[in-house]
């Protein structure tokens, strides 16, 4: 019996494109149904469309559905694939607006700046959990896949809250090694390794190539390959100035959304003024701008590419897998094939030493008819898991407790914690101004 996948969010055209891509090249996955839901109709239609299309035109029968309720949808699902963001991207980029103003910046500023703000992840909590509760209640066996953030703070909320859930949460920020792979001309094929951390903080402790030790093969491209780039002015793709200097630092690579401008443009002395971002390449609040331009360009362009049905979408999607993991995971689940997968999930077994046990890490996972059973790590660099518990682990603590108990004092004390909070007083403006927007009701309710 093939399963029903619910996709929550759905109204990602992109992203409910390359799920559909990925089923289609599955044959295992061949008559499955997928429920398509999201609040919004318009993207609603215009992804189910462009699904529907791409799915006839490879000759794959799936069963399609579509939904504004989200109840409906879940009803008697085997999966989940949580890919929403509650609050859409406006509010976002207006509290980056008036947190620069009043002080802040991006590098290393996870609560304030980036796409994990409090004043967004609130709402996302609020969500997470509605989901859960639903699932538990209309789907109880299924397996939720969270793919949408704040990963590290809604695995550990989650997990702790609602312990018979079954969950997994995604991020491909992991494939950064395979970029490292290529600068080296190694193929993945024969390459294994270790990155263990919490999401948006992953370190490559070990890797090895047809069993060679990678790092020594690092080591004389930094040597001999690096300075050529530095010379020309810019990074090698996958490969920054920043990221090698890190190494050098703390003896593990920094991956994926580690140190870049997709995660937090972690740690924030790269950031401390003008000049010393542009001596190491980084401009992260240029990035983020256009990141969000851009997405609502790909939405309208979906809309445009769904009305106009003489595109033949295979000729403008090739049909090959994506690289996202969900479907991977469907699979094995489903028709118990075992494959070693990167996943967020609660550090009960102790995967990440040091790291508390009811506390979000991201490590290898076996995934197969069992379920999703973690794969203990050999940890990481004492340095570097004090930048975790400082940086990632303790703040993420204060937020939970700040939303559990609806503290507006505790939600203070988060902003106080960020790198370029300089007084109680630039923190409470910013706290008042963000709360003062006129569709944050119910967050000034909450955090009374």
């Amino acid at each position: 019996m093939r399963p029903k996948i619910s996709i929550i969010g759905a109204g990602s055209a992109s992203f409910s494109r390359a799920m559909i891509r990925d089923i289609c090249l599955t044959p295992n996955l061949a008559g499955s149904t997928v429920s398509f839901m999201d609040i919004n109709k318009q993207r609603l239609d215009a992804a189910y469309t462009l699904c529907q299309r791409y799915a006839h035109e490879l000759g794959i029968k799936l069963n399609l559905e579509k939904t504004l309720d989200r109840r409906e949808s879940l009803r008697d699902a085997g999966f989940v694939i949580n890919t929403a963001l509650s609050t859409g991207h406006a509010p976002m980029r207006e509290g980056w607006t008036i947190s620069l103003r009043r002080g802040y910046n991006w590098g290393g500023s996870f609560h304030i700046m980036y796409d994990e703000p409090f004043y967004v992840n609130y709402y996302q909590f609020r969500l997470f959990e509605s989901i859960t509760e639903d699932m538990l209640e209309l789907c109880p066996h299924a397996w939720h896949l969270l793919v949408a953030n704040p990963v590290v703070a809604a695995t550990t909320h989650i997990t702790r809250k609602y312990p018979e859930a079954k969950i997994i949460a995604l991020c491909h920020g992991f494939r950064g090694v395979y970029q490292l792979a290529k600068i080296l001309g190694l193929d993945e094929e024969h390459l294994t390794f270790e990155i263990p951390g919490v999401n948006h903080f992953v370190w490559l402790t070990h890797c090895y190539w047809k069993g060679e030790d990678v790092f020594p093969m690092l080591d004389r491209w930094i040597e001999t390959e690096l300075p050529k780039y530095e010379a020309e002015g810019h990074d090698a793709p996958g490969l920054s100035r920043k990221s090698v200097d890190l190494y050098e630092r703390f003896g593990a690579l920094p991956i994926g959304d580690t140190a870049t401008i997709t995660g937090a443009s972690w740690p924030v002395w790269y950031h401390s003024d003008e000049a010393t971002e542009k001596r190491w390449g980084q401009d992260p609040g240029t990035w983020w701008f256009n990141y969000n331009r851009r997405m609502g360009e790909i939405a309208r362009r979906s809309l445009r590419l769904a009305a106009d049905r003489t595109v033949k979408l295979t000729g403008r999607f090739p049909s090959v897998p994506s690289g996202e993991v969900m479907v991977p995971i469907i699979e094995s689940i489903t028709c118990d094939i075992p494959r070693v997968i990167i996943g967020n999930i609660q550090n009960s077994g102790n995967f990440v030493p040091g790291i508390p046990t009811d506390f979000e890490v991201e490590i290898p996972t076996l995934v197969s008819k069992r379920g999703v059973q973690g794969i203990q790590t050999r940890g990481l660099p004492k340095a570097l898991l004090a930048h975790i518990l400082r940086d990632r682990v303790a703040p993420v603590n204060l937020e939970l407790e700040a939303y559990n108990t609806g503290s507006r004092e505790l939600l203070l004390q988060l902003i106080m914690m960020d790198p370029w909070n300089r007084s109680e007083e630039q923190a409470a403006g910013l706290l008042e101004e963000i709360f003062a927007l006129p569709y944050h009701e119910e967050l000034r309710e909450h955090y009374r």
